[in-house]
């Protein structure tokens, strides 16, 4: 005889079910944005922040000014302007 009880298999009950964190373009190249709109959110600084873009303490890129989104290069990396 068996001197332990045979046990379940254990399920992962959590995995698939968490919820995103939203990351991503908020607004695309030629969209208007006004002062404090989000553009973009992620995590570490894949897109550098241009012109009239600031930069927030969790990677946000948000614009400081009205205008037209616009994407460019600048050493490698995409850069995001307001112009």
């Amino acid at each position: 005889m068996s001197h332990v009880k045979a046990g379940g298999s254990v399920r992962q009950h959590s995995q698939g079910s968490r919820p995103g964190k939203r990351l991503g373009l908020k607004k695309s190249s030629g969209e208007a944005v006004k002062v404090g709109q989000i553009i973009l959110r992620q995590r570490g600084i894949k897109y550098k922040p241009g012109k009239n873009v600031g930069l927030g303490c969790d990677h946000t890129i948000f614009a400081m000014k009205d205008g037209v989104v616009a994407f460019g290069q600048r050493l490698g990396k995409t850069v995001i302007n307001v112009q």
